[in-house]
């Protein structure tokens, strides 16, 4: 953090802010929280659900009467991005779950996002509306047509103040060009175009052509049965447009220059951690696995997340990461029930504060975790609603692997497994992260005394 760390000593503190979502212990599947993300300026929080819809939070101004307290994140918008779908030609259901959503950086008053499902991407406006025309000459206010014989005098439609409405509409719908399931989309530095992925191929939109786009990466090998792997996630270097990476299942990330080729087969750059001969097990194929890669806002580092871990990367360094982070080790023995349940498939995202200084990811137990890279502190914090009272401090927790377990440990046989967080955001600028646990979102904020 900015000049702080995680917790513990004269670091940041974390205390809860809110809670968004149903109490209710049955949760309905529609309800589960599939992206969360805050846009530029972190004035907007959106967030994507199974269910297909979008909802737009949106942070309120600092009160005079209340001045130290932060703004809170009320419901800005709501609205049905996409719905469910059938493909007659393949006989295969189209889910209407959010899988990303990504925000455009702001150019006027309105705001404009992009959504995607496992096939269609939409670019959605979201503006502000307070003010309605009145007066018009050839229909009435109800809005029936007048009889133009009746007409005598013309009229100067008026301007009048109206309640606000926030309208969320679809600008443009970019489809059919996705064979493979969508895993990622990822708006562009020079703000025209963004690219899109699925398993095997990434393809590059301009966002005001929707009748095709460019194919730059295509992994699909002519037999079928060659396939050795798959394309987990990918994104656009943040200040230089012709550069994007691409992680892989086999633990690989490939950075691509689009100046070199048009079709990018050939990357330029090849990240790769050598594996431990002596670590080696059934499942060391499935944990090296990337399930997210995300450049620093300075484009120096990036970060992927494997099951086990997160890595940073130095972009002028390929074979080996700078940093390495165990997010939660002590599941390592436990891997064969998690392959029983699948959850050794969850695919867990990460992301950095706004000075590159800190990072975030999810765990089990609806735990995350927050590595300090200055001072190498960790820390593991929960998303719960026992400790949801405003500005309630949020209490650093710590698992027990084995032996005698202490007063305020939890014993790793005790985990809840299908508590887990996957999605987290945090503000560009300050201290401020969303925590999707389930169909609850949780922000919390560091403590200011």
């Amino acid at each position: 953090f900015a000049g702080g760390g995680v917790g513990g000593g004269n670091d940041f503190q974390w205390c809860f802010s809110q809670v968004k979502g149903a109490i209710d212990e049955d949760v309905a599947e529609a309800d589960i929280i599939s992206t969360v993300e805050f846009n530029y300026s972190g004035e907007l929080l959106a967030t994507g659900d199974k269910g297909g819809r979008v909802v737009i939070f949106q942070r309120e101004q600092e009160s005079k009467n209340r001045p130290l307290s932060r703004g809170e994140y009320n419901v800005y918008s709501t609205f049905q991005s996409h719905e469910p779908e059938f493909d007659y030609l393949k006989s295969l259901e189209i889910e209407e779950k959010i899988n990303k959503i990504r925000w455009l950086p702001q150019q006027n008053a309105a705001h404009f996002l992009l959504s995607t499902n496992d096939k269609t991407i939409k670019l959605w406006k979201i503006s502000e509306r307070d003010k309605r025309a009145e007066g018009y000459n050839l229909k009435d206010e109800d809005g029936r047509l007048r009889d133009p014989f009746r007409i005598t005098t013309l009229r100067v439609p008026v301007l009048m103040p109206m309640d606000l409405m926030v309208e969320a509409s679809p600008r443009r719908i970019f489809a059919n060009a996705h064979t493979y399931h969508i895993n990622s989309i990822s708006v562009n530095s020079d703000h025209e175009t963004y690219l899109s992925a699925d398993d095997l191929r990434i393809n590059l939109w301009h966002l005001e052509i929707t009748d095709r786009s460019f194919n730059i990466v295509d992994i699909k090998p002519a037999n079928m049965e060659e396939l050795t792997e798959v394309i987990t996630a990918a994104e656009c270097h943040p200040h230089q447009c012709n550069v994007f990476v691409y992680s892989s299942s086999k633990g690989t990330i490939r950075l691509c220059d689009m100046r070199a080729a048009a079709l990018c087969d050939r990357h330029s750059k090849f990240f790769e951690e050598p594996e431990d001969p002596s670590s080696r097990s059934f499942f060391s194929e499935i944990i090296s696995s990337i399930s997210d890669v995300k450049f620093s806002h300075s484009g120096r580092y990036m970060m992927t997340r494997d099951y086990l871990s997160v890595k940073v990367w130095d972009l002028n360094m390929e074979n080996r990461p700078v940093e390495t982070y165990q997010v939660h080790e002590y599941l390592r023995s436990k891997l064969c029930s998690l392959y029983e349940n699948d959850c050794i498939f969850d695919k867990f995202e990460c992301c950095w504060n706004g000075s590159d200084s800190a990072i975030m990811t999810g765990s089990y137990n609806n735990f995350f975790r927050m590595f300090d890279r200055n001072t190498r502190r960790d820390i593991t914090l929960e998303a719960s609603r026992e400790n949801s009272k405003p500005r309630a401090m949020l209490k650093p927790r710590k698992v027990c692997t084995g032996g005698k377990r202490k007063k305020d440990e939890i014993s790793v046989d005790s985990l809840d497994f299908n508590k887990k967080i996957l999605h987290t955001a945090w503000h560009p600028k300050e201290n401020v992260i969303a925590v999707a646990a389930t169909n609850n979102l949780y922000i919390f904020q560091d403590k200011i005394n």
